[in-house]
C-alpha cells in the first residue's frame, strides 16, 4: 500500500519498518490506557489506497478527545520514532484525525461518530480488532 512507517535506530544508525499493522496495534494499546471507549481496527487492504488500516475510537469528552490525541502522537513517536504526516480536527469539534500514512486514526466524539458513521461507509472493511 502506501508506505510502511520507517523509524531511525539510534543503535544502529539504520532505518527499521514498521509493519502498519504493529503501528496499529500499538495504536490500540495507547488508545486503550487512555479509556478509548469503543476502539475498533479495520482492515482497508485491497478495498482503498487511502490507507491499509482505520482505528476509529470514541471519547467521552473534549478532554479526553484532546488527552488521547497527545498522548497518542508522543507515545508513537517515543516507542517508534515516528510522527503523524498531518492532524486534523479539534477536540472541540468533536473529531480528530492522526494520519500516520498505511494507519489513520479517528477519533471522535460520541455524536460525531454517529455523524460520521464510519463503520458503515467501510462496511466491506473486515474488523480486526474491536474492543468495546
Amino acid at each position: 500500500m502506501i508506505l510502511n512507517a520507517v523509524r531511525h535506530n539510534k543503535k544502529s544508525g539504520g532505518r527499521i519498518t514498521l509493519e502498519p499493522l504493529e503501528l496499529a496495534h500499538g495504536i490500540i494499546d495507547s488508545l486503550s490506557a487512555k479509556l478509548a471507549a469503543d476502539i475498533l481496527l479495520l482492515d482497508l487492504t485491497g478495498i482503498t489506497l487511502i490507507a491499509d488500516y482505520f482505528v476509529i475510537a470514541t471519547g467521552e469528552s473534549e478532554r479526553q478527545l484532546r488527552t488521547m490525541s497527545r498522548s497518542l502522537e508522543q507515545e508513537i513517536k517515543e516507542k517508534h520514532h515516528i510522527a503523524p504526516l498531518s492532524i486534523e480536527g479539534t477536540a472541540s469539534a468533536g473529531w480528530i484525525l492522526l494520519d500516520y500514512g498505511s494507519v489513520v486514526v479517528h477519533l471522535f466524539s460520541e455524536r460525531q461518530r454517529k455523524r460520521y458513521n464510519l463503520e458503515e461507509f467501510w462496511s466491506n472493511a473486515r474488523t480486526v480488532v474491536r474492543i468495546a
